[in-house]
């Protein structure tokens, strides 16, 4: 998935790029970005993904 911004009248490169990162940040890319940049152990993964969970699974049975 692509973001594209256009450039709207009289819109200076820093607002225009202020746009820009905040569709990135409600996109999600920047987490994903940030979270790709080292190598992650898949059992680190499954720890991380569980203690996620675990307040969900809480939550819903009581």
């Amino acid at each position: 998935m692509a973001i594209r911004i256009k450039s709207r009248n009289n819109e200076s490169v820093e607002q225009m790029m202020r746009r820009f990162k905040k569709l990135c940040e409600k996109e999600g890319l920047t987490k994903e970005i940030k979270r790709k940049e080292f190598y992650e152990k898949p059992s680190e993964r499954r720890r991380r993904a569980a203690r996620k969970s675990a307040p969900r699974v809480v939550k819903n049975s009581a």
